[in-house]
């Protein structure tokens, strides 16, 4: 079957890569917004502030997305402690 008949995968990666698309995307979003605040509370919605928050999210986002790799089986386990397997119908 070729990608034309089915238009929805179009584009879309396997499903054997969101272990690795999901903490990405996360480690993403989430730098972002936290080096946004820290940056923000710091020097305060100046020109500065514009000049400064790139490189604070790229650090951000070094630490982050590594970070998020280690930890997402941890945290895995520990949700599971936490919640309720969903019942089978």
């Amino acid at each position: 079957m070729s990608l034309r008949s089915h238009p929805r995968t179009c584009g879309k990666l396997p499903a054997r890569y969101a272990a690795i698309i999901m903490p990405l995307v996360l480690s993403v979003l989430m730098s972002s917004v936290v080096s946004a605040i820290s940056t923000l509370k710091s020097l305060g919605p100046t020109p500065a502030f514009l000049s400064t928050w790139p490189a604070a999210w790229a650090l951000s986002w070094l630490v982050a997305f590594p970070t998020l790799l280690l930890v997402l089986p941890l945290v895995r386990r520990i949700v599971a402690l936490v919640v309720a397997a969903p019942k089978a119908s």
